[in-house]
């Protein structure tokens, strides 16, 4: 990802890109049920990197599978790339926790942005307290051996009803996470930037009790002229 992507997608939100990917005929993009631990927390901009889980099996997931050094989850969390995020297919499935505070906090350390799972984390409380972007479904103290079986690194997973390919783009912000697919990220980027900048004259006109027909969308012939000139710098 070129470092003017990531920087643009820190400053906008998923409801913008929502909307720009809408514009591309791209409607389900918005990963559902999933939202964040802390919300007070900058933007997750990073290129994913998968974990896929299929259901456990009691036979093949007892707590000493945690001593094999190649152990999926385990080996996920030591080889996330610096920068990416971690995104894991849980099944949607909460019951049992994708990781805990122990593996996000590792991940934060080793560089990544973030981590994503459509299941839940244990040690939901101390995950908050990181300044590491975490999105969840719910809290879930239970180990994820309960029903969880961690079997593919980086391959294509579903993702809170989304697609999630190695290398999309993902974006998170204090309403939830948005997958942009690797092609678009730049054109997203940019497109998503023009956007905020004029929904924020919007609002601003809004806010001095202008009315919204025919500023959004810019009908009115003066609307577009008027924006021109606060981004020139006449923001009275």
């Amino acid at each position: 990802m070129k470092a003017t992507t990531r920087d643009q997608l820190a400053l906008v939100s998923t409801a913008t890109l929502c909307t720009a990917l809408f514009k591309r005929g791209l409607r389900h993009q918005f990963l559902q049920n999933v939202h964040p631990l802390n919300a007070t927390l900058p933007n997750m901009v990073g290129e994913a990197f998968t974990l896929r889980y299929i259901p456990a099996r009691e036979d093949l997931n007892t707590l000493s599978v945690f001593q094999d050094r190649a152990h999926p989850q385990r080996v996920a969390v030591e080889t996330c790339p610096s920068g990416a995020v971690l995104v894991i297919d849980s099944r949607q499935d909460a019951r049992a926790a994708s990781a805990g505070s122990i593996l996000v906090s590792r991940l934060m350390k080793r560089g990544a942005a973030g981590i994503v799972t459509d299941g839940g984390f244990r040690d939901s409380p101390a995950i908050a307290a990181l300044p590491f972007p975490s999105y969840h479904q719910r809290p879930s103290a239970p180990t994820n051996l309960t029903l969880h079986q961690a079997i593919d690194i980086n391959v294509p997973i579903g993702c809170g009803d989304v697609a999630v390919f190695p290398g999309d783009v993902v974006v998170g912000d204090g309403e939830g996470v948005i997958v942009i697919p690797a092609h678009l990220a730049d054109d997203m980027a940019a497109e998503a930037t023009a956007m905020t900048e004029f929904e924020d004259f919007v609002t601003e006109r809004v806010m001095a009790g202008q009315s919204i027909v025919g500023l959004y969308p810019p009908t009115d012939p003066e609307t577009l002229p008027a924006f021109e000139a606060w981004r020139q710098g006449d923001r009275q």
